[in-house]
């Protein structure tokens, strides 16, 4: 892979990076230098910040995870192009006010990688099992957030993961200084004492009220995926790509007569919605 360019380079050099298909990261990296060229750059790449572009990077690593899932393996190639043309992206804006740039990105993972990794890199015994290696990791883990002075049992959790992943890290932080329920059935009592509370009280809250309640619904509900040992945000997927392939198969069953959802009603689209489910029991039994 060439090098990465020291400073910005003559524009008859920059073309000929940009247009050669084996420049490897060094292209991308002067790609995005040149969108974001004040002068002759893409005015709306220009006009980006770290805030406008986050969301994008969101958006881009669930592309990844969805191309995984539906094992797209082709397009999971350009998925992971476009997360880490995001990181790219990213470190030019940081470069651009003298934060740190994308070689310094690279140098931090992989000093942390090798640092995490001392069974790999280091003089530390390979000959351990995976959930001892994931106990060695937290206490490495443990270690950076107190340089860092994180010294409180959920700093560093960040507040932009989503949801329901951030509830899930949330409380196995808790959890690992001994703050949880023993068992799922506490947890069952608890999802059940939520959901009563917010049926039979609900003409009697605020809206604002409503809204709490079903937050600490939504809260132990991950708690219950945790004592699971399941992915809620994975878990969550499934039933999305279930909902959605279910349905769909109502669409075609109806599209069949030459209608659509709103010309039928509840009880055809249930009957349809079984038939979808029983067909894909028939078929995994198979």
């Amino acid at each position: 892979m060439p090098d990465r360019p020291e400073g910005p380079m003559c524009r008859s050099a920059s073309d000929a990076l940009v247009n050669d298909p084996n420049g490897g990261m060094a292209r991308l990296v002067e790609i995005m230098r040149r969108l974001r060229d004040p002068e002759t750059g893409c005015p709306w790449d220009i006009e980006q910040d770290f805030a406008t572009i986050a969301p994008y990077t969101i958006e881009e690593a669930y592309e990844v995870a969805d191309a995984i899932e539906r094992e797209a393996w082709e397009e999971l190639k350009g998925e992971l192009g476009d997360l880490l043309f995001q990181s790219v992206f990213h470190a030019r804006m940081a470069e651009e006010r003298g934060l740190f740039g994308f070689e310094d990105v690279a140098r931090a993972i992989s000093d942390k990688m090798v640092s995490r990794h001392p069974h790999v890199f280091g003089d530390e015994s390979r000959d351990k099992s995976a959930a001892q290696q994931t106990v060695d990791w937290e206490k490495v883990k443990a270690a950076e957030r107190a340089a860092k002075a994180e010294h409180g049992v959920l700093d560093g959790v960040a507040v932009g993961l989503p949801a329901l992943l951030r509830a899930l890290k949330l409380q196995n932080r808790a959890a690992r200084v001994g703050f949880d329920w023993p068992s799922t059935t506490e947890v069952l009592d608890k999802i059940v004492e939520e959901a009563r509370e917010l049926v039979e009280a609900r003409e009697e809250m605020t809206e604002a009220e409503q809204f709490e309640e079903m937050g600490d619904l939504l809260f132990v509900m991950a708690n219950l995926a945790r004592h699971l040992k399941i992915d809620p945000e994975a878990a969550l997927r499934a039933a999305n790509s279930k909902f959605t392939r279910r349905f769909r198969a109502i669409e075609a069953a109806l599209a069949e007569d030459g209608r659509r959802p709103q010309d039928s009603d509840l009880a055809e689209m249930d009957a349809l919605w079984n038939r979808a489910k029983a067909a894909e029991k028939a078929e995994k039994a198979g």
